[in-house]
């Protein structure tokens, strides 16, 4: 029986489209003024993540496992923006609405790695948090570079290893009917659904990648929080209290950016108009890159201090050029 499975498998083949059709709007009039927002959001992303990671090059005081992870994040938005941005105004801004079927598996491979990175992110730094207001005295023994890289590296090949066995299951699926994908990238979720085979197992991963990239990292920094609040009514007052969450402010910004509009989009997403979906998607997409930089140089002490003491340097290097 095994033999007759085997065989059955290898004269399995799979109907492959050359090509698919990315949809975008419908029915909006002058929606390229929209593309340009996004491209507008696009270099403020570029331009706010190179100068976060720049700053914690520069300044050694800022080569903490904290900000190990800051420049990772900051990596990521930047990866994550460059995917999808200058490909999403290629195909709607300069018309050019079809896409080879690999391009599609390579374009949706690399969005949804970056976007799963930055909620991995989170809960490193959320974890990064904990140890420090909990544990403050065994906080450099328990977190310290090499425990942030090893954590980082783990979360890249967590990620990667799961997008890619996503990517597989699609390579699995025959498209013999529409190849319209209804949004405006190559969203899993949309292309499964044009398959004429068995969607089964497709359906599947679109129930776990959220889980096991969205909800579960949600669910451990609110535990987290939890726990950092429970703690510090046993043993803090009030002024310390506040002095600890202020630690905290950034990244609970961040947290909020990130998973407010996803929560929010998947809650209605039965309701939405394809319209309203594919804004609420991209704005999700776009927004943390954009605002996360920003979030960082004003809220976040260390690097405001490093900010205005490179700045300073280059100050004073260029008086002594000029004596």
């Amino acid at each position: 029986m095994n033999f007759v499975n085997s065989d059955l498998d290898k004269n399995i083949t799979f109907v492959r489209p050359a090509y698919f059709i990315i949809s975008g709007f419908s029915g909006i009039p002058d929606i390229k003024y929209y593309y340009v927002f996004l491209f507008l959001l696009y270099i403020v992303s570029v331009l706010g993540n190179t100068l976060v990671m720049l700053i914690i090059c520069l300044d050694h005081n800022l080569r903490t496992p904290k900000y190990i992870a800051v420049f990772n994040l900051a990596f990521t938005d930047l990866l994550g923006s460059s995917a999808l941005v200058p490909k999403v105004l290629d195909i709607f801004l300069f018309d050019h609405p079809y896409i080879s079927y690999n391009d599609c598996l390579t374009f949706m491979f690399f969005c949804f790695t970056c976007l799963s990175m930055q909620a991995l992110n989170l809960v490193a730094l959320a974890y990064d948090r904990m140890i420090a207001i909990i544990f403050p005295l065994h906080y450099h023994v328990k977190v310290t570079r090499r425990f942030m890289f090893s954590l980082i590296g783990s979360f890249w090949l967590f990620v990667i290893t799961v997008i890619l066995i996503a990517a597989g299951i699609l390579t699995r699926l025959s498209f013999c009917k529409s190849v319209v994908i209804d949004s405006y990238f190559c969203d899993y979720g949309q292309i499964y659904r044009l398959a004429c085979n068995d969607k089964t197992p497709g359906l599947v991963i679109s129930f776990l990648l959220p889980f096991l990239i969205l909800w579960l990292p949600l669910v451990f920094i609110v535990f987290t929080y939890l726990y950092i609040g429970y703690a510090l009514t046993k043993v803090a007052t009030v002024h310390e209290r506040v002095k600890a969450f202020k630690t905290c402010t950034a990244h609970m910004l961040l947290v909020a950016i990130y998973f407010f509009p996803v929560i929010i989009t998947f809650a209605s997403l039965g309701n939405l108009h394809p319209n309203a979906r594919i804004i609420s998607l991209s704005l999700t997409f776009v927004f943390p890159p954009t605002l996360n930089p920003i979030i960082y140089v004003l809220q976040t002490q260390e690097i405001r201090k490093s900010v205005k003491k490179l700045f300073q340097i280059r100050v004073q290097s260029k008086i002594a050029i000029k004596m």
